[in-house]
């Protein structure tokens, strides 16, 4: 690609929220996929991309601690040059909707670029790390935009009634917009949706990966090695473990519509 294309390309970091229990290659390869599609839009220039993991007080079953899942995904994402792991969300007192994970991530990056002291785009890297050089290298223009990257299943949740509100999924997918690695898309939105085909089919979930930790069986090539390491030097997903939060209702994606339950 030359200077002239990048010229006109929008800078964009892509943000990962949820579980990671544990990170898998897939998690991982969600952001390569989506990062090539991007650009061969002709519209994008990703710079960046984040990895929340949810609190502990999101509650789901079998939910190892948030400090674990972190530093798992710090593992994992130690060789990428673009992804990191972002631990705001995960330190939070209580679950953080998606809706408003997106806005807080969003006004950091708009505080950061308002901060270029010259075309360079100087941002600190203590938020996450991206490839802000690139913005300098090419003059791409203004602060990134964000977008929310998601799996397949994840479009399924709009259908769950009293999981969403409206006027989130609204401000989700009209203002910020989805990068989904997906069979499917919301039709209103669509040209806000960019959909990734996965040419490569990998269905290992974090669930079937838990369920072989407990059988003892081996997951090699499932995790990063590191990550590997860490759930056996820190007992992690065991019999014992996958009860916690047996009987804790999985918590809606927005709390207002706690008071509609």
């Amino acid at each position: 690609l030359d200077r002239v294309d990048l010229t006109a390309r929008i800078p964009l970091v892509l943000l990962a929220c949820g579980s990671f229990n544990p990170i898998t290659h897939q998690h991982m390869r969600l952001f390569e996929l989506a990062r090539g599609h991007m650009h061969q839009t002709g519209q994008y220039e990703v710079v960046g991309g984040i990895v929340s993991p949810v609190s502990d007080s999101y509650g789901k079953q079998g939910l190892a601690l948030a400090k674990h899942r972190v530093t798992m995904a710090q593992l994992a994402l130690r060789t990428s040059d673009w992804v990191t792991v972002d631990d705001w969300e995960s330190q939070q007192p209580d679950w953080t909707e998606t809706v408003m994970a997106m806005r807080y991530r969003e006004s950091f990056i708009c505080k950061r670029s308002k901060k270029c002291v010259d075309s360079a785009l100087k941002y600190s890297t203590m938020f996450f790390n991206v490839k802000f050089q690139m913005l300098g290298k090419y003059h791409l223009q203004g602060a990134p935009q964000l977008k929310f990257l998601c799996g397949a299943d994840f479009l399924d949740t709009f259908r769950v009634p009293g999981l969403w509100q409206n006027d989130h999924v609204e401000e989700l997918v009209g203002r910020f917009g989805l990068v989904c690695i997906s069979r499917d898309l919301l039709f209103k939105h669509r040209q806000n949706i960019f959909l990734v085909h996965e040419w490569i089919r990998n269905e290992i979930s974090s669930t079937e990966v838990r369920r072989a930790l407990r059988r003892g069986l081996s997951v090699k090539y499932l995790l990063p090695d590191s990550v590997i390491e860490y759930i056996k030097e820190h007992n992690l997903y065991t019999t014992d473990s996958e009860l916690k939060n047996k009987d804790v209702d999985l918590r809606p994606l927005t709390k207002q519509a706690l008071s509609d339950c």
